[in-house]
């Protein structure tokens, strides 16, 4: 079974739903799911506590055969950028989930930067088929 890095913004109660909401959707398509705001926040180890957070996301992203990014909002969230940064630096597949429908006039629906490193996806149902084709 493929495992997904699932990276997404999580500051806020409504970001951790759909992050929740999202990751029930990808293992109902048959893939394992690392979700960091729940695989990798809960150190007890305040002194260390970033520099762990820091390490387990890193490997996790090595170990994932897939990234999903939620790109959401007016701007890409500055730690999600950085994960497709990441992966794409590893080369890892990278599909970007940009539900928000705003976008940068000219410039395009986000950054540049970010729409040539991942394949862009509208919805959930899209970015689902675009997981079961790499399988």
């Amino acid at each position: 079974m493929k495992t997904v890095y699932l990276a997404a913004p999580l500051f806020s109660e409504a970001e951790c739903d759909f992050n929740s909401k999202l990751r029930d959707e990808i293992k109902s398509a048959g893939f394992n799911v690392f979700l960091p705001q729940e695989d990798s926040n809960n150190i007890k180890d305040e002194k260390n506590r970033q520099e762990i957070i820091f390490n387990k996301n890193v490997a996790a992203i090595e170990r994932s055969d897939i990234i999903v990014a939620v790109i959401d909002g007016t701007d890409v969230d500055s730690g999600t950028a950085w994960e497709i940064g990441y992966a794409f630096a590893r080369a890892k597949p990278i599909i970007g989930l940009r539900t928000d429908f705003r976008t940068l006039g000219i410039e395009g629906t986000v950054n540049l930067m970010i729409q040539r490193s991942v394949i862009l996806c509208a919805r959930i149902p899209e970015l689902l088929n675009r997981l079961k084709l790499s399988k």
